[in-house]
């Protein structure tokens, strides 16, 4: 008799929706990451929030701070346990694309990860430049999907 494979619910891209709303997004760029086993795992279960966490440059190199990892505890007794880690993870992306971010960095931009593909074998992280929205430009953003909601017939 031949066994039955259990499907499991992965999510194919973790969004960072907050990021379009709070920054004027510019080009993006695809980069990998350096994770070990549990972080990969909590990576394709879905267990990766986005929102608040930025890309800074240390050392020629590119690194993601305050991602937050669900991290699934291995101790007996304790099923389903987690832990949230939110340390720093490097970034893994070619010279020429470092020294062209650090140079758009030095203008005022900043660099902000849009969203994780964890389909295939790779897990990736699109990054994106952006400049700051200022309030005003927030409140017309809202104003104009309103009026698109509204002609569109939706609620």
């Amino acid at each position: 008799m031949a066994k039955s494979k259990k499907s499991k619910s992965t999510t194919s891209s973790i969004l960072n929706r907050r990021a379009k709303f709070d920054y004027a997004l510019d080009e993006d760029l695809v980069v990998g990451m350096a994770l070990t086993g549990m972080e990969t795992r909590a990576a394709r279960d879905g267990h990766v929030q986005l929102k608040g966490a930025f890309v800074t440059i240390r050392n020629d190199e590119l690194w993601l701070n305050n991602a937050s990892f669900s991290l699934r505890l291995n101790e007996k007794g304790n099923t389903g346990a987690r832990t949230i880690d939110t340390s720093p993870r490097k970034l893994l992306a070619k010279r020429k694309q470092i020294d062209d971010l650090a140079a758009r960095k030095q203008s005022g931009m900043t660099i902000v990860p849009i969203k994780m593909l964890t389909h295939g074998r790779h897990i990736k992280l699109v990054i994106a430049l952006g400049k700051g929205k200022k309030t005003y430009d927030k409140r017309e953003t809202l104003k104009r999907r309103d009026q698109e909601r509204d002609a569109s017939g939706k609620f």
